[in-house]
């Protein structure tokens, strides 16, 4: 058993480290915060030196790597930028949806321009009387003649008001038992008449719009079916997997920026004639926070490395997710109290990775969700 990275996977996370923090300008992060700004600049730079699309194939416009690599470059954005290092890296994971069931024209046609920071897809499955519960929908998308007509209602959508594409899970059989069995993947081009988007207000992560989506008699051409008709929800449990190891990199990429500030902090900050880093209360906090980080990156690589040896396990991948998510807010929340009242503001940033954590827990199945999987799984319940 090996823990060593490999000299080219130390390359590509210490290459992503470097750009990150020459490309780290606090106050234009700060002015994203207040302006809700997202940072395409930002995502175009890093695209054009290969951050974005590192596990997409070199022929769709990416770098050819796997999922483990992808992991190194999401922690090291989500490390310095919090929240707006995941608007970078997230692209490209939510455009799986299509590398692993699209035909090669949907992806010609897409992937190019996302692996290049020109353009957003986004991807709809939640409802607002569903939650984490996609199995019952009640979007419809029915046939008639060549195209399909999609009526629904979309919740918890990010970037769709600045994406340029969505994949819309739709119930196409609604005589199907069970009704998982009955949905279909389409993309649908968000300039379509007939789609209506407004974006939420939100606790934390500014820079990336979360949308409602309402689809009223949209009508879009067969080809737009992604995968399998009636296959839908089989090809999102797939990428779904992928989606949450890459949160649990996410999460603990924000707890370790966090961590890294308040180690700092403790190091220069004087109280009662010493540095508060001397104190043993503080050193145990951060004994917490470090030992809660190796605990998520273990779990995490492993999730990923599994999947990169095409040996997929939806259980490992839901407790990586399930813990790097998790320990993101924790971790975040002891940051704040080791900068005492500075870490309430917002110009100490600690504040601004909690807030961006806090919706971590909750994104792609919340953790009793994740728990009830690991718990079936355990169990051999179906």
């Amino acid at each position: 058993m090996d823990f060593e990275l490999t000299k080219e996977q130390k390359d590509i996370q210490r290459a992503a480290r470097e750009f990150c923090e020459a490309e780290y300008d606090k106050d234009m992060v700060l002015d994203m915060e207040r302006e809700h700004k997202f940072p395409w600049e930002l995502l175009r730079k890093a695209a054009g030196l290969g951050f974005v699309g590192v596990a997409v194939p070199e022929e769709y416009g990416g770098q050819g790597y796997g999922l483990l690599e992808e992991l190194l470059v999401t922690e090291e954005f989500c490390r310095q930028f919090g929240g707006i290092g995941e608007c970078v890296v997230s692209p490209e994971t939510l455009a799986k949806l299509l590398l692993f069931n699209g035909t090669e024209e949907q992806k010609k046609k897409c992937l190019p321009s996302i692996m290049r920071g020109e353009a957003l897809i986004s991807v709809a499955f939640t409802e607002p009387e569903g939650g984490s519960d996609i199995i019952f929908l009640r979007t419809a998308a029915v046939k008639e003649g060549s195209d399909y007509i999609i009526n629904g209602n979309k919740i918890f959508n990010t970037y769709a008001s600045i994406a340029k594409w969505d994949i819309v899970l739709c119930q196409t059989d609604p005589e199907a038992k069970p009704t998982y069995r009955g949905q279909t993947l389409l993309l649908v081009e968000l300039d379509r008449e007939g789609i209506e988007i407004s974006d939420f207000e939100k606790m934390g992560w500014h820079a990336a719009p979360t949308c409602s989506l309402f689809l009223s008699n949209v009508r879009v051409p067969q080809e737009n079916l992604i995968g399998e008709e009636n296959r839908g929800f089989y090809h999102t449990v797939e990428f779904l997997n992928s989606f949450r190891v890459f949160m649990a990199g996410v999460g603990m990429g924000v707890a370790q920026g966090a961590f890294d500030r308040a180690l700092e902090y403790a190091k220069t900050r004087e109280a009662f004639g010493r540095k508060i880093g001397e104190f043993q209360a503080i050193q145990h906090r951060l004994a917490d926070m470090h030992l809660k980080i190796e605990m998520a990156r273990l779990l995490a690589y492993k999730a990923a490395w599994e999947i990169d040896q095409g040996r997929t396990d939806p259980k490992l991948c839901s407790m990586a997710k399930l813990y790097g998510c998790g320990i993101a807010t924790e971790v975040a929340d002891a940051a704040i109290s080791i900068f005492g009242g500075h870490g309430y503001m917002l110009e100490n940033e600690v504040e601004r990775f909690y807030r961006d954590a806090r919706c971590y827990p909750i994104v792609e199945g919340t953790p009793d969700l994740h728990k009830n999987l690991i718990g079936r799984a355990l169990l051999g319940l179906k």
